[in-house]
């Protein structure tokens, strides 16, 4: 059996008990996780996130990036309409692990045949130390003025071997962190 026929077979299977078609379209815990790509981070499972519990956003090291901001700032104003509220607030979680392949961002081998090969300069978003980088991270959020300051940021780190996650920093509103 291929891998493809894998997940249909597996999609399958959950259909068959499928409840969730009336879920509404904002998420119930009213939170966006932005994490890694790394198959060993499911929020899904780290979290125990439940269909329709939260916005999952993925990307290599789980870092803010330009097309980060413009998914939150564009998600933000879905959420605006949909409630009415022109100030809308909800949660966006922040969540790095160690042993991440990101880390090798920070080669400038790496760096430089990213760069030549590919023309993406990776530099900015190398994984160097994960505490600081998230803090980064925040810190992007804070200053990207398209964020509505209504949003509550925090920064977790999910250790891969023990499955635990430490909160790095703990939930903040937005406008707070630009005062």
């Amino acid at each position: 059996m291929s891998e493809i026929s894998v997940l249909y077979e597996r999609n399958r299977l959950f259909a068959e008990d499928f409840a969730a078609s009336e879920l509404p379209v904002l998420p119930k815990l009213n939170t966006l996780v932005l994490t890694c790509i790394d198959a060993r981070v499911d929020p899904a499972h780290v979290l125990g996130l439940e269909l329709g519990d939260a916005v999952v956003l993925r990307n290599n090291g789980g870092r803010v990036t330009r097309s980060v901001i413009e998914e939150i700032a564009t998600l933000s104003m879905m959420v605006a309409k949909l409630t009415q509220d022109d100030t809308p607030a909800f949660n966006v979680v922040l969540m790095q692990h160690t042993q991440c392949g990101a880390q090798n961002f920070a080669n400038p081998d790496f760096q430089d045949a990213l760069k030549d090969k590919l023309g993406i300069d990776v530099s900015s978003y190398a994984i160097t130390d994960q505490p600081t980088d998230l803090k980064t991270d925040i810190a992007r959020l804070r200053d990207a003025p398209e964020i509505p300051g209504t949003l509550v940021v925090s920064a977790l780190l999910y250790d891969v071997k023990s499955g635990l996650v430490r909160e790095i920093t703990g939930p903040a509103k937005l406008s707070d962190l630009r005062i």
